[in-house]
């Protein structure tokens, strides 16, 4: 016994020393927190030490970041619950029925992520401050309580910020709101690496930092998941419950305890003197936020907004006269999210009764969504699903009848070997939410686009069916492994996918010459379309190894290659034909800068280097003026705002460069400057004057929002006509569905191709207010305009919007290889 008791004391001893060696977070960066911006490096260090320091807390490494940060996170809970700690996640998983078999889990699990847009960067500070506060004063909420804390969503925005925040700050900071210090250079802070803002991406999952984050959210699925930000100045702080509208599947519990987190919250807000406001401006409706994905999985999910953003630096006077510190931001996100642990404990037995009954989905309308289309898209968007561990099967049946997207009514189709996405899973509310026809709004009124539906989304043809499809758990997969030819005239592939022109690139960065046909064709007995890549012999005599390197590649691209015996075709065009092109090798180049939409510019960046594969030439609105163009083939013109820059010198350089064989491409807003300009072939369509406006408007002022939305387009799918002859269109058929992000309406070209527009607009998913619906009546979507010996291509709609509208993306690459096509020497 006084061995037993001896044991016990130096383990007691121990312990205490360990804790005693915890440090604040003041005391280990050496400055008081809300001082400085701390680098994502020490904000690391600091983890490590805590969880060096106390056996309430695990630190992990899930991932890295394009420029090589850790992407982090912390466990928290009891020193108990931390040693059965995969025992409560298996039970808690039962609970969903992701992981099968009978549990009764009794602890709560929150979720906590800072820092999503890098200059939101109070919340950083604040997670090192809440850790610290958590085991040391608020322990007692962490037995029945497990806490996962992510630091730092998004380190490479953060230090973006951060650095160039220490670099020009003065000292002491200058509170005046003109100061260097509260206005960022662009792109400015909040986006990751490749400027995507990672708050759009949870379920589109395009980013580095996205995909391995859900890994690691899969395994929790948490009750409870909240998303710190940062807002205007002006604006005090936001919490929940959250605006409407809602997604109509988020249930009445999901909807009150947001309430009773709110409530909570006012209680310490009320007794500091702090404001706040609630269910306003953010909504639960897209679902690629850090507050609704989680909802939609089952969770409480809610976005906390503190005022300050990029703008607020250490201090600065807001437009009512006191001064935001950071010391107040990282004390007021310390103080919410605290609140947020203590009602989970107190909730704990409650939340798991009610998350259980999120995962009944027996009362949805359509139980099985079935798709079919080329095999690269159908693996596209498996590989999609297979990120947020969403099942899947292949039909057994042969046909399948319910409600036909293309046709936007009921209809039947053939669906051996279709791929099918059944509601009938634990998270088949998502899978309603992401491929439902048309999103239920109870008001227009919303933060983001109202329509997604990942079958128009990745263009295939889908019936939405109120029965369970029987399937096979996998498809036949095939490897392909192509022979060389070396007594034919060279290879066929077809065109299809992004696959297909990825595939093409690397033919092109290892300077082999590679055809494509505008014309159908037959060689030995096989058929190839419009678009089809030739790679011959002939065109290749300087590469030795010419039959090796090409199947090498095709290989490595699981590209089907056909042999051709012969260039003579059995029916249609030859190999030498003037209908068989040569692709030239383009230098390209994109607009970067001032003036440029960020995430416009991103997307085009993250498509080269990430998708396609293909170098490209950033060029940066400081120094475009000086820049030769005749050093390049294609410009890109991303989504902006250019009547400062492109002023009537630069106009005329763009033009005479068009002139001499240049293509440019326009994309969404960029398209305003050549309105109405000559040669350009483009005109506005413009909205007709009612009585209404011509005597002047007399509605409220409380209306006027409301009122406003008549003009809008936020975010809504339109079916679209294809002209598919002309080679941008290649690998489409003559129907395509185009998210349309604005209420832009252009005239049908006059004297140029027309190459995907509107007759008479059908909106089959999202909002569209009256007016600006009926202002689409033929009106441009794609279109290219032929100036002297080079062509404009407009892009009315982004085929890139944050990389997730996997249809539209040949469409560009098209645009750049296809057009206008005259081989450069």
């Amino acid at each position: 016994m006084q061995k037993l008791l001896i044991t016990l004391f130096v383990i007691t001893i121990s312990l205490s020393y360990a804790q005693s060696d915890l440090q604040s977070p003041s005391a280990f960066l050496g400055y008081n927190i809300g001082e400085q911006f701390t680098r994502h490096a020490d904000v690391i260090q600091y983890f490590e030490h805590v969880a060096a320091n106390s056996n309430k807390v695990t630190y992990h490494v899930y991932g890295k970041t394009n420029e090589r940060r850790p992407l982090t996170y912390a466990i928290i809970s009891s020193e108990e619950n931390l040693k059965n700690l995969d025992n409560i996640r298996l039970a808690h998983l039962k609970n969903t029925g992701i992981v099968e078999g009978n549990a009764a889990p009794n602890k709560a699990i929150v979720w906590l992520s800072y820092n999503v847009h890098g200059n939101e960067a109070s919340s950083t500070e604040a997670a090192m401050l809440t850790i610290y506060e958590l085991i040391t004063k608020k322990s007692d909420w962490l037995q029945n309580t497990i806490v996962i804390l992510d630091p730092c969503v998004n380190p490479d925005g953060r230090d973006r910020y951060a650095n160039w925040y220490n670099q020009v700050s003065a000292t002491p900071y200058v509170i005046d709101q003109n100061a260097t210090e509260h206005h960022e250079p662009w792109p400015g802070g909040r986006p990751n690496h490749y400027l995507f803002d990672l708050n759009r991406d949870w379920a589109w999952a395009t980013q580095l930092e996205t995909s391995q984050r859900l890994k690691i959210y899969n395994q929790w699925m948490p009750h409870i998941h909240v998303d710190f930000h940062e807002q205007g100045i002006n604006e005090p702080y936001y919490f929940a419950p959250a605006a409407e509208p809602f997604h109509e599947i988020i249930t009445p519990w999901q909807r009150d305890f947001q309430t009773q987190i709110g409530k909570n919250h006012a209680q310490y807000f009320d007794a500091k003197g702090w404001l706040f406001f609630t269910r306003e401006r953010f909504d639960l409706l897209y679902p690629s936020y850090g507050d609704t994905y989680p909802t939609f999985m089952g969770a409480i999910g809610m976005t906390y907004e503190q005022a300050g953003h990029g703008r607020a630096g250490l201090g600065i006077q807001t437009d009512e006269g006191y001064v935001l510190t950071l010391k107040d931001r990282i004390l007021h996100h310390t103080t919410t999210g605290l609140s947020t642990i203590e009602i989970a404990s107190k909730n704990a037995v409650k939340l798991n009764t009610e998350f259980k009954k999120f995962f009944d989905t027996s009362d949805l309308k359509y139980k099985s969504y079935v798709l079919k289309g080329h095999t690269d898209k159908i693996k596209a968007l498996t590989t999609l699903l297979d990120k947020h561990e969403i099942t899947y099967g292949f039909a057994k049946t042969t046909k399948v009848s319910g409600f036909n997207f293309k046709e936007n009514k009921s209809g039947s189709m053939n669906s051996k070997g279709a791929l099918v996405v059944s509601t009938d899973q634990p998270k088949g509310k998502m899978v309603k939410v992401l491929f439902e026809p048309n999103t239920k709004l109870n008001t227009p009124v919303t933060y983001d686009i109202t329509a997604w539906s990942i079958p128009h989304a990745y263009g295939l043809e889908t019936i939405a069916t109120t029965s369970v499809v029987p399937v096979n758990q996998e498809s036949v997969q095939h490897t392909i492994r192509n022979n060389t030819s070396i007594s034919g005239a060279g290879y066929i592939t077809k065109w299809h996918s992004l696959s297909d022109a990825a595939f093409m690139a690397e033919l092109l960065k290892n300077n082999i010459r590679v055809r494509f046909t505008e014309k159908d064709f037959t060689n030995d007995t096989h058929t190839f379309e419009r678009g089809s890549l030739i790679i011959t012999k002939s065109d290749n005599r300087k590469h030795e190894d010419f039959h090796d390197l090409v199947v090498n590649i095709a290989n490595q691209h699981q590209r089907k290659l056909y042999a051709a015996p012969s260039s003579f075709a059995s029916k249609g065009v030859d190999f030498g034909s003037p209908d068989v092109k040569l692709i030239n090798n383009q230098r390209i180049a994109v607009l970067k800068g001032q003036y440029v939409s960020s995430l416009s510019y991103g997307e085009i960046w993250h498509f080269f280097e990430q998708q396609l594969h293909f170098p490209v030439t950033s060029i940066d609105t400081e120094y475009f003026k000086n820049i030769d163009l005749n050093t390049y083939d294609v410009l890109i013109i991303p989504d902006g705002y250019y009547s400062t820059l492109i002023d009537e010198n630069v106009f005329k350089k763009l033009k005479a460069w068009v002139r001499q064989g240049g293509r440019l491409i326009a994309i969404a807003k960029a398209i305003r400057m050549f309105n109405n300009k000559e040669g350009f072939d483009l005109k506005k369509n413009t909205p007709v004057e009612t009585k209404k406006d011509s005597i002047g408007n007399i509605t409220p002022y409380d209306q006027r929002e409301r009122q406003r939305v008549k003009d809008l387009i936020t975010g809504s799918i339109f079916k679209t006509k294809v002209d598919t002859s002309h080679p941008m269109a290649f690998g489409y058929d003559d129907v395509y569905f185009s998210l349309k992000l604005g209420s832009d309406s252009y005239k049908l070209l006059q004297n140029g191709y027309n190459i995907a527009y509107i007759k008479k607009p059908e909106n089959v998913s999202g909002f569209a207010g009256t007016h600006a619906l009926s202002n689409l009546t033929n009106s441009l979507v794609f279109g290219e305009a032929k100036l002297g010996n080079g062509s404009i291509i407009y892009m009315v709609d982004n085929p890139l919007f944050r990389s997730f509208w996997e249809n539209g993306k040949l469409f560009f690459v098209n645009a750049i290889f296809f057009t206008d096509n005259t081989f450069r020497i």
